[in-house]
């Protein structure tokens, strides 16, 4: 018997992770902010003065940024209780045609969740900005570059703080060692890097698990707190509002967390930092493991004693354990940053793993995990100092703080209904201080911040150059789609030869015939049976129900068997793979059928744009009996007792045969057998047409893919014939196949070769 768990005792697991997760972007900031801040030209000044005031300037830093910014503004501009620079844009886009998304279609727009709860159209006003926003192509790639520099900026810090908190922590050694064995420093640092890397493959659901009482015990021993604001709600706001149905809750919660447990034991930390410099201003260096008192006299040590302080040793075994912790959240951060943007079309095709015991939400992306270990270690080993980490690290969180201070006033404006008046407000106070803070990052170019600014830069291009050559592309077949006069000019046998069996065609199209239909026909005159359109595309929402994803319509008379279906799937929704997925677009386009000949009289008019959303139908799952058989044969014989005989042939069953013993894997698959319930239909032609479909399902599902070989013309400008040509063929073959994402078996695969000219 499967043990269930009640909403409290979910409830509680998630909170107790959440100190894995949420509260492990408590930061390591601690060990190296005076650090940095006092290696520079403030060491001239050893005085009282210099020390309180850069102290001040972190405490109204922390309360204007941390505080009023991200805890009280920031927090509310959540998408469904998802943060980050995406969750932003995708609210934008909902709000207003901003998008450079394609494929959008009205039925989106119906979606339980893309509107708040009592919304009207009628409420929208369109102001100047507005119109101004959404018709111009330029401010709209100019936006979609600004949350791409977001996320690249985010790939940059899961780069750095690995390196900078493991490196920071580990750094008390040479405390302890009395500025010895360097090289141990950075070796050891190192192989916490490795080990951290390669647990990630658990997934964020066990290393918060484990990781969780490493968090609570740094609270207790060092009240050193700091929290990366785009994580906070990953629990928290997903939990909550399934069990409490109210989103004040979850601000609440938030800013409760944040004012009674992260900002508090964080001004302690830092105030008694202070403190302990204004008396041993040269300690600046390793402050934070110089003022650990020491144990037998219950006073501070000099950092440069000669007896050894055992006190230390616990500290710096919890010290390195929580950077671990603190840089869990930004690589999961970092995993759902490219999950998202390889969603919305920005980002070379990656294995996404999401098992079915993680939190939802939560991904592994193994290209990406090696990709930052190896990243991290370079910076690790190259600079084997903090300061020079610390100087890039801040450059690019001062960078993406000011991105979201732009992205979220365009929220305040767009989303939240305020006046222009109030976000350029937020702005111009929030962005002139940030502003300063970059300005100075800035200044540290030269000394280590250039490497921030060269992992944006390349993780930027290779967004940018993937969206580009993935909309040209689109663009081509959007442009040269099939006209519906040519598919009703062939009549229903379309010219060609029907044979057994149903053929899933893969477009980015969500309406019209795509070109890699047509050549097909061309060079093999042959098709499926039945025929059906597959779009899967991206919807500006962090997920969509099941029972409204698929979109189901017919392209031409019902004698042409030909169907599309569109896969609506969220930009953190894991999509289906394998069978499920086919018994999914047989069950639909079956309840499409019914509810066709339900709802219309004039079934045989050409119909070319009538979707239904037919899973939210109360007879859905009550058309067809399904279930599970243990062989190939049992599913294509005993099917039809009512359906007739399958239309495979025995010579076509015995190499099937004959191949499923040569690849083992393949007897994983589960074996799913549909027959016709005891329904009396008033329409003998429905009932004909669902025999067609079961017996195309047991005959065997193809998934037909276009398998592109992309050109510039050759009087294309040179920037762009360097784009295509190069950049963007380069990471095409460099990036997983669609096949290999969508884990098409080899043997139900077919790519049909085409040449597009850009």
């Amino acid at each position: 018997m499967v043990e269930t768990k009640s909403p409290r005792q979910e409830f509680l697991l998630l909170a107790y992770q959440s100190f894995g997760i949420v509260f492990s972007d408590l930061s390591i900031s601690p060990l190296y902010v005076y650090k940095s801040t006092f290696s520079g030209s403030l060491r001239h000044y050893q005085n009282e003065d210099a020390v309180f005031g850069a102290f001040s300037v972190i405490f109204w830093t922390l309360t204007l940024l941390s505080l009023f910014k991200y805890v009280i503004i920031v927090l509310n501009a959540d998408d469904n209780g998802e943060g980050g620079t995406f969750s932003l844009y995708a609210l934008l886009c909902r709000h207003a045609k901003v998008g450079l998304l394609p494929n959008h279609q009205a039925a989106d727009e119906e979606l339980t969740t893309y509107h708040d709860p009592g919304y009207s159209s009628r409420n929208m006003t369109s102001s100047p900005f507005k119109v101004f926003m959404e018709r111009h192509k330029k401010t709209k790639t100019g936006l979609l570059l600004l949350v791409l520099l977001g996320a690249a900026l985010v790939f940059s810090i899961g780069v750095l703080t690995p390196a900078i908190s493991v490196l920071s922590s580990i750094d008390g050694l040479q405390v302890q060692l009395q500025n010895r064995h360097t090289r141990m420093v950075v070796f050891l640092a190192c192989l916490v890097l490795i080990g951290h890397f390669v647990l990630q493959y658990r997934g964020t659901h066990r290393v918060a698990f484990m990781f969780a009482p490493v968090v609570i015990l740094w609270l207790l021993s060092t009240t050193g707190s700091e929290a990366m604001f785009a994580d906070l709600g990953q629990f928290t706001a997903g939990s909550i509002k399934r069990f409490f149905g109210t989103t004040i809750i979850v601000h609440v919660a938030k800013v409760l967390a944040f004012c009674c447990i992260v900002f508090p034991c964080l001004v302690l930390q830092y105030m008694g930092q202070a403190a302990f410099l204004s008396k041993n201003f040269s300690a600046a260096p390793l402050s934070f493991h110089a003022s650990i008192p020491e144990l037998s006299q219950g006073k501070v040590q000099s950092p440069h004693a000669d007896c050894l302080n055992p006190l230390r040793w616990p500290v710096l075994v919890v010290a390195t354990l929580a950077a671990i912790v603190a840089s869990q959240s930004v690589i999961s951060a970092t995993f759902s940053t490219v999950k998202q943007c390889y969603a919305l079309g920005c980002f070379p095709r990656v294995k996404v793993v999401h098992k079915a015991r993680w939190v939802r939400g939560q991904v592994y992306i193994p290209e990406i995990n090696w990709v930052l270990m190896i990243l991290s270690l370079a910076v690790t080993v190259g600079f084997r100092d903090t300061n020079r980490l610390a100087n890039a690290y801040g450059s690019a969180c001062m960078a993406l703080t000011f991105v979201s201070t732009l992205l979220t006033s365009l929220v305040i404006y767009f989303v939240w209904n305020q006046s222009l008046f109030l976000a350029l407000l937020y702005v111009l106070f929030f962005g002139s201080i940030e502003i300063i803070y970059l300005s100075s990052a800035c200044m540290k170019i030269p000394n280590g911040g250039w490497v921030a600014l060269m992992f944006t830069t390349v993780f930027l291009a290779i967004m940018y150059v993937w969206h580009y050559g993935s909309r040209k592309r689109y663009l081509y077949d959007l442009h040269n789609k099939v006209p519906m006069k040519w598919i009703l000019a062939q009549g229903s046998s379309l010219g060609i030869v029907r044979v057994p069996g149903i053929g899933l065609l893969f477009t980015e199209l969500a309406n019209g015939v795509p070109p890699t239909f047509t050549h097909f026909l061309t060079n093999l005159p042959a098709f499926y049976q039945v025929v059906v359109f597959i779009c899967v595309k991206t919807v500006p929402l962090p997920y969509v129900h099941h029972k409204e994803r698929y979109l189901i319509g017919r392209i031409g008379p019902k004698s042409y068997r030909m169907y599309r279906c569109i896969v609506r799937n969220g930009y953190k929704d894991v999509p289906n793979s394998g069978d499920d997925f086919e018994n999914d677009i047989v069950m639909s386009i079956a309840e499409f059928i019914q509810m066709e000949a339900e709802g219309f009289t004039n079934l045989d008019a050409p119909v070319d744009g009538w979707l239904a959303v037919v899973r939210t139908s109360e007879k859905f799952g009550k058309r067809l009996a399904r279930s599970e058989s243990d062989s190939k044969e049992e599913s294509c014989s005993s099917s039809f007792p009512i359906t007739g005989s399958c239309s495979k042939s025995p010579a076509l069953q015995k190499l099937q045969s004959m191949y499923e013993q040569e690849s083992p894997d393949l007897n994983y698959r589960p074996r799913v057998q549909f027959k016709l319930t005891d329904t009396k239909f008033k329409d003998l032609r429905v009932k004909e047409e669902l025999l067609q479909l079961l017996e195309a399902k047991c005959a065997g599902v193809s998934y037909i893919i276009g398998h592109s070989r992309i050109k510039a013309k050759w009087n294309a400008p040179f920037l762009k014939r360097f784009v295509i040509n190069v950049a963007y063929s380069f990471l095409r073959k460099n990036s997983r196949s669609p096949a290999v994402f969508l884990n098409i078996p080899h043997i139900c695969l077919i790519e049909v070769g085409i040449n597009y000219y850009l």
